[in-house]
């Protein structure tokens, strides 16, 4: 199915819960709230249907020594152009979220274990609060890896995410989560999530190739909850009037993983059919915000049982996985102006033995105008990345968000 015939499926499905408004309340939104906020007249279910979109233009030069910065290249392009569709069915405690990724990069990485399909998908996901604060996830979502990560892309500082997150996330996958948070004294919270998962990444139809994925994180938040969901949302829009911090570990394991990134990257294909290891990665990361001012930090560790994929004969493939550290520091100041300034440093060191690859350090300055919250906002940055015994590269881009 091509992009046009999705999108005309996405047309006649909104007009036709317009044409039966008799069995339904459809409300007034405001900009930013979702194009149709519907629910249906006995209360039974309820739908928001929201459409967002990233343009961007993107310039960089390469040093050729000296800081001598030649070889100019630049692109326009629709960076992500997404439909979301989310509420509840039967009942406020069985919530549910669709969102579709209609730009070329949303569909991308197509593969025989996809069907050889675009991958529209990106979250098809039933929320069930079965008992008290427990909740039961199941469908394909992201699993509760590095904060960077799990932050929307629309709610972003910058224009887009570090080279940390690139490396190391763990992204969307299909499977089962268990969710849990509780209360230590009047104000002390604490989150758990669990995740049981396939293992292998968003829309594969043909798995399970390798083993399973366990993902574990624990959240705490000494000084209670940041107002409107701030800790999964950059920059403090919300102005915290009292210090709040957020304190969080992932360990995840991925269980005979054929991929290079663990659920990520490419597979680690061989004579008899895959390499299989298993690949730890651990995160740990911090958000705090206090009065405009936010302050955002990540390590990440990956490491593999055999990192190097073999043959039967024990000759490598040329795969490996892609083990080492990844460092992140992103800090801003939000203006009363709702002008933002921002900084950011990536530290990458893959291990140069098995991987190949040098290290790397990113420097990057950010300037943001929310005219809208992140509803709608223009934001531009400027990246210094520096590689040891490689070539430099500088790099400017600007960003238009808008979400219906």
């Amino acid at each position: 199915m091509n992009t046009p015939k999705l999108t005309l499926i996405g047309i006649i499905f909104i007009f036709t819960c317009t044409h039966f408004s008799y069995s339904q309340e459809i409300r007034p939104t405001h900009f930013g709230d979702g194009l149709l906020n519907i629910m249906g007249k006995d209360s039974t279910w309820s739908m928001k249907v929201g459409a967002r979109m990233q343009l961007l233009s993107n310039f960089s030069w390469t040093d050729e020594g000296q800081s001598k910065f030649a070889n100019p290249e630049q692109d326009f392009l629709v960076r992500r152009a997404r439909l979301k569709f989310n509420g509840f069915a039967y009942s406020p405690k069985l919530k549910y979220k669709i969102e579709l990724g209609l730009s070329n990069r949303d569909m991308s990485g197509s593969s025989e274990f996809t069907g050889n399909t675009p991958r529209y998908i990106l979250d098809a996901v039933v929320i069930w609060n079965f008992y008290q604060n427990f909740e039961l996830w199941f469908g394909q979502t992201k699993l509760p890896g590095n904060i960077e990560r799990v932050i929307s892309s629309g709610n972003l500082q910058q224009v887009d995410r570090s080279l940390l997150n690139s490396r190391f996330n763990i992204d969307r996958d299909m499977g089962f989560q268990l969710r849990h948070h509780f209360y230590l004294g009047n104000r002390f919270l604490v989150r758990e999530k669990f995740a049981f998962s396939q293992g292998e990444g968003r829309n594969v139809t043909q798995g399970n190739l390798g083993g399973h994925q366990y993902t574990s994180r624990i959240e705490l938040l000494p000084f209670g909850n940041f107002v409107k969901k701030g800790d999964y949302r950059a920059a403090d829009l919300n102005r915290e009037q009292t210090p709040k911090l957020m304190f969080g570990t992932t360990y995840d394991i991925n269980n005979n993983a054929v991929k290079t990134r663990s659920n990520m990257g490419s597979y680690m294909s061989n004579d008899i059919g895959f390499h299989e290891t298993n690949i730890y990665t651990l995160f740990l990361d911090l958000m705090f915000k206090y009065r405009g001012f936010s302050l955002m930090g990540e390590f990440a560790h990956r490491d593999a049982g055999e990192p190097v994929a073999l043959n039967s004969d024990n000759t490598p493939t040329g795969d490996v996985v892609q083990v080492g550290n990844g460092l992140n520091l992103q800090s801003g100041y939000l203006f009363k102006n709702n002008w933002e300034v921002s900084a950011r440093f990536t530290n990458i060191e893959l291990d140069m033995e098995i991987t190949g690859k040098n290290p790397q350090k990113q420097y990057t300055l950010g300037l943001s105008k929310y005219i809208v919250g992140h509803k709608l906002k223009v934001q531009t940055d400027l990246s210094y990345l520096n590689i040891d015994n490689g070539l430099n590269e500088l790099m400017y881009r600007l960003q238009v968000d808008v979400h219906f």
